[in-house]
This record gives C-alpha cells, structure tokens and sequence, in this order.
C-alpha cells in the first residue's frame, strides 16, 4: 500500500532518546508523544505525558527560562469532573510557589524562570502536556529549586 501524503505528520511513539532520557521517571510518568523539528519538518516541540504516581522526583527537574514563550498543561482525567485535576502539583515560577488541584494550561512568558514540578498527589492520571511556538526545545538552566 503507497503511504498517504501526510502519513508522516502522525506521531505515534516518541523517539528512543527521548524514552532513555526519561527513565528515571519510569515508576511515576510515562511518555506518550514528543514532536519537534527532527521528527516532523517544519513541525513545533510539543511533548506529552502521563503522571500516574506521586512522587518526590520533580520533572521538569530544574529551575530554566527560555527566550520563548511556553505553555505546560496539567488535564485531569476524571470524565465525570475534568475541571478537578485529580491530584496535587507543585510548580515554581518567577521564584513563587504553586499548588494546581484543577485542569490548568500555564502560559509562561519568555524570561520566566520556571520549575522544578511535582506530583505530590495523584488519585488518578494526570496529562501533562508541553509546547513551544519553536522548532527545537532548549532551556536555560539557573540551579535547582529545592522542593
């Protein structure tokens, strides 16, 4: 059968790369999806995954900024109530502390400093999705922010 036109465009699996580099988080999130510039052309980052454990390990690990802008989403899972995220997450930013109980997209102006995240509670699965309006994903590291 000749592969449709846009057969390419319909990521699957994230790269190997991104499932050795994402091992440590193995026992509290999987990976599901991770797009940038090397796996679809012209595509944008965006990467998604599931938090399915509470956990001590933060993920992103480390306080960064970006010269971009960044959303980080955090979807609750439970159909008869979306808007409860299902749990309890912990995030930085600019050096102020969150905790996120509701469905939420976090829009994080370039020059944010942002993270480390944790799951301190998951009483069911919560997506956690990323994106950028860029090609690649870089980040800035700053030094951790102790949790």
């Amino acid at each position: 059968m000749a592969e449709q036109k846009y057969s390419k465009n319909i990521i699957t699996r994230p790269r190997q790369k991104e499932l050795d580099e994402w091992k440590e988080w193995g026992d509290v999130r999987k990976s599901h999806i991770y797009v940038d510039e090397e796996i679809v052309k012209g595509g944008y980052y965006l990467q998604g995954s599931w938090l399915y454990k509470a956990s001590d390990i933060p993920y992103p690990d480390e306080t960064h900024s970006h010269d971009f802008d960044e959303y980080l989403g955090f979807i609750g899972t439970k159909f008869d109530d979306p808007f409860d995220l299902g749990g309890v997450v912990d995030l930085w930013m600019d050096g102020e502390f969150y905790t996120l109980t509701e469905t939420c997209m976090i829009f994080i102006p370039a020059g944010v400093e942002h993270c480390p995240v944790y799951a301190r509670r998951v009483d069911s699965p919560i997506f956690f999705l990323a994106t950028i309006h860029q090609k690649m994903y870089e980040r800035d590291l700053k030094g951790k922010v102790s949790g």
